[in-house]
């Protein structure tokens, strides 16, 4: 019985998979939102990784943006094309949500970037992790 329960501990504090392969990828992008004033906002940002559903990107001058805040997230057109930009960001804005913030910058007060989850359709982006899926068996 000791050791059940020691196996439901480790399973239920193990960390989570990521839901997307991440990808190093560095391209500016461009983060809109709406303040609790209604005034618009936006911010330029360069991406630090970057999936189907998620990115982590960086800003280029502080910015507070609030936990679960949604956002729109588009990255600068000259880089759109490259082959590691999932498909949805592609096309132009994809409506996110900041669904982490990262670390305090002591200088600024700000955060140092967010992570952002995009609102993809569930089955577009299980059509392209099943088409990537598919290429790394082949490979």
């Amino acid at each position: 019985m000791t050791s059940t329960a020691a196996s439901r501990e480790t399973a239920t504090t193990a960390r989570p998979q990521r839901i997307g392969n991440r990808r190093r990828v560095s391209v500016p992008g461009r983060l809109t939102w709406r303040d609790s004033s209604g005034t618009l906002r936006f911010v330029s940002v360069t991406t630090r990784d970057i999936s189907d559903l998620d990115a982590f990107v960086e800003c280029d001058r502080p910015a507070s943006i609030p936990l679960y805040r949604l956002v729109h997230f588009q990255v600068e057109a000259p880089a759109r094309g490259g082959k590691d930009i999932p498909e949805a960001l592609q096309r132009g804005k994809v409506l996110s949500a900041v669904y982490r913030v990262g670390p305090y910058q002591s200088a600024t007060g700000t955060p140092a970037g967010y992570a952002l989850r995009l609102m993809v359709e569930p089955k577009q982006a299980t059509a392209a992790a099943e088409g990537r899926a598919r290429l790394a068996v082949a490979n």
